[in-house]
């Protein structure tokens, strides 16, 4: 069997790894989809939003847990903004005409990046009014 060229191994071959060499292997493909990720405008935004507020964190929660929501809501944004990519980049392979159904998908993925947002920049409100208001 011929594989197309740049696979060097068969797709299924991590569910035959196990112990170190499948974390090794899932590690790099993990940070192969943030190299990837990182080709997107809106992610390389976040993740430098994320630079910022994550520190940021650190100064305005006043214990571990509000610093771990801060923290954990700006990484779902960032979660949620890979999984839309992953999802139009999916349909995108399709073909590029219109679809009703792929603008569906499209606009739902959209939507669930909106909806983070709003989540995590109501609770960096909230704290920062708790700690800096009356």
């Amino acid at each position: 069997m011929t594989r197309p060229p740049g696979i060097t191994e068969p797709t299924d071959a991590q569910k035959s790894r196990t112990g170190l060499s499948r974390l090794w292997h899932a590690g790099r493909y993990s940070f192969a989809g943030l190299r990837a990720g990182w080709t997107e405008s809106a992610f390389r935004l976040e993740a430098q939003c994320a630079a910022v507020l994550v520190p940021l964190a650190f100064w305005l929660g006043r214990d571990w847990t509000e610093v771990a929501l801060l923290v954990a809501s700006v990484l779902a944004v960032m979660v949620v903004e890979l999984l839309n990519t992953a999802v139009e980049t999916t349909l995108d392979r399709f073909g590029p005409e219109w679809d009703a159904s792929t603008k569906k998908a499209k606009d739902m993925g959209s939507a669930a990046v909106l909806l983070t947002l709003l989540a995590c920049g109501g609770l960096w409100l909230a704290v920062a009014a708790e700690r800096f208001l009356p």
